[in-house]
């Protein structure tokens, strides 16, 4: 797989060229109304994104975020399925293209690509700014309606990342069985908030319903062990910050940590579609002499476990290991 870095680093620079030549109070006051607007209600006919200026402020402010946590998302995939690579794809509601950027960043070699979204000003946009990565100059950038009217072509690959929430729940289940319907594999990322797990349980349901095997980042396809209304599944993926980053949050740190839900899943049969024995699905707790593990595990409960000296080569990998790795890593049983 390609360095992550390597795109992360070429996505920056090309955004920082947007902003060229455009105010930063504007630029600021554009992402500040918008996010306003993304936590309003959003009505399915009014595209958020409504010109240049706003897709290009938002783009810069957002494009980083969602890239990474769709990268990690894809990662977490084809660590499951590591004989399989897509051979075409498609990114439904993918705006500017960050989610295509990330499948590039996952996957060597180039596939047909086509992103759906609404919004033209945010495809016109995308398609600009992919002319910066070789394997996305020739993907097709359409505008379609997002929801029961959406039909799909056969692909190996969907991604929807950051749509469901602007949808009704009845747009939002017929996008899912429009992407069940078409696809070998569905990634799907949303923000890593109550209401964002929720969003993510129910497409997962209805994924598993049509048959698919949850890859990542459940151990398992049966029902989520988290009690509903009790505490949400989400991760962290770690964000360079730009300056229009640091002048909308007032923040001094060059990162910020994107919190995100998701899930993977890939329709059988596809060979080799092994999850991970169990997930770690908090902060890991490094103490003196241990480390504390919150994971989700095969036989679908949460379990804390504590990784001592004792365990050896456990142990070493349990202080190395991150908010949402699998466990155990290979090599350390």
């Amino acid at each position: 797989m390609n360095a992550p870095e390597s795109a992360a680093d070429t996505l920056r620079a090309t955004l920082a060229g947007l902003l060229d030549g455009l105010p930063p109070s504007q630029a600021a006051g554009a992402v500040e109304r918008l996010i306003a607007t993304y936590r309003g209600d959003t009505p399915t006919h009014a595209p958020i994104l409504r010109d240049r200026a706003d897709v290009a402020a938002y783009a810069a402010y957002r494009m980083p975020a969602t890239f990474e946590a769709a990268r990690s998302a894809l990662a977490a995939f084809a660590d499951a399925v590591p004989g399989w690579v897509p051979g075409s794809h498609a990114d439904i509601g993918g705006g500017t293209g960050a989610a295509t950027w990330a499948v590039s960043a996952t996957w060597d070699g180039t596939r047909p690509v086509t992103v759906l979204d609404w919004a033209g000003p945010a495809l016109a946009l995308g398609e600009e700014i992919a002319a910066a990565r070789p394997a996305l100059r020739d993907a097709r950038w359409q505008r379609a309606r997002i929801g029961a009217a959406l039909t799909l072509d056969p692909v190996d690959l969907v991604t929807v990342s950051y749509v469901l929430n602007e949808l009704t729940e009845a747009d939002r289940a017929a996008l899912v069985d429009a992407a069940a319907r078409a696809a070998r594999a569905v990634v799907i990322v949303e923000a890593g908030t109550p209401a964002g797990h929720a969003r993510v349980l129910e497409a997962r349901d209805r994924l598993v319903g049509a048959g698919f095997q949850v890859a990542a980042p459940c151990p398992h396809s049966a029902a989520c062990p988290i009690a509903p209304g009790t505490d949400w599944c989400h991760f962290s993926a770690r964000v360079s910050r730009s300056s229009l980053h640091r002048q909308v949050k007032g923040g001094s740190l060059a990162y910020e940590d994107e919190k995100f839900s998701y899930v993977a899943a890939a329709r059988l049969p596809l060979p080799g579609v092994t999850p991970a024995p169990a997930r770690v699905v908090r902060r890991p707790q490094i103490r003196k002499g241990q480390v504390l593990l919150d994971l989700c595990e095969a036989d679908e409960r949460l379990r804390r476990t504590t990784v001592t000296k004792r365990h050896g080569d456990q142990y070493k990998a349990a202080r190395d290991a991150d908010w949402g790795d699998p466990w155990p890593p290979a090599g350390s049983a």
